[in-house]
């Protein structure tokens, strides 16, 4: 599994959300509603949970707060990523061929106290994918993964915010090294992301 079919379903989603947030709208305001939605990319870093080292690669993800909610659910909303490690292995790590790349999605909690800044938490499920090996012998591994996270959304210009994010994650009953005989443990990556989203606001009629 690799990140360019979510890339290319990223894309479609900003072409909607471009045309539908464009100036020309036959209704009036009066008879809309602004339904808000974000989509980013952005750059992580990761520690894989083998014996050490790191990987590189890219993240996309779109959230979705949700609106006209009650005021004790004020700051909820959705949130998919997909992300894909394989670039820039350190030498350290083991094996040396090592990929994960995950889909995930959950809900999330946003403090919008101040207008530029908003701290989140986040709480996911999904599917990982890994390739890994101790030899010129591949081996892939997938399963249904949980992850727990945070971090913060700054505003650059308009629509346009930055977000640092952390992410702690769960893979349950992994072996790490394959044709074992030692008992399945629970393999947790986690790392940072940095990158920027675009904010749009959709239009509903009602």
């Amino acid at each position: 599994m690799q990140l360019k079919p979510y890339l290319g379903m990223v894309l479609s989603a900003l072409f909607i959300c471009a045309s539908s947030s464009s100036p020309a709208q036959s209704a009036p305001d009066a008879s809309e509603r602004k339904y808000p939605l974000a989509a980013g990319v952005g750059f992580s870093g990761y520690n894989p949970d083998f014996d050490g080292g790191h990987l590189l690669g890219g993240t996309l993800w779109i959230d979705y707060p949700l609106p006209y909610m009650p005021w004790f659910l004020n700051g909820f909303g959705i949130v998919g990523e997909a992300r894909d490690i394989r670039y820039g292995r350190s030498a350290s790590l083991t094996p040396y061929n090592l990929r994960q790349d995950v889909a995930e999605g959950g809900i999330n909690y946003s403090w919008r106290r101040h207008a530029n800044f908003h701290p989140y938490g986040k709480f996911l499920f999904g599917y990982g994918n890994t390739d890994y090996g101790l030899s010129s012998a591949r081996h892939n591994d997938s399963r249904t993964i949980g992850a727990i996270g945070g971090g913060f959304d700054y505003r650059v210009f308009r629509r346009v915010w930055v977000r640092g994010d952390y992410e702690y994650q769960f893979w349950p009953d992994f072996f790490k090294h394959p044709n074992t005989t030692l008992p399945a443990g629970q393999l947790n990556p986690q790392g940072i992301t940095i990158g920027a989203m675009y904010h749009f606001s959709l239009s509903r009629a009602h």
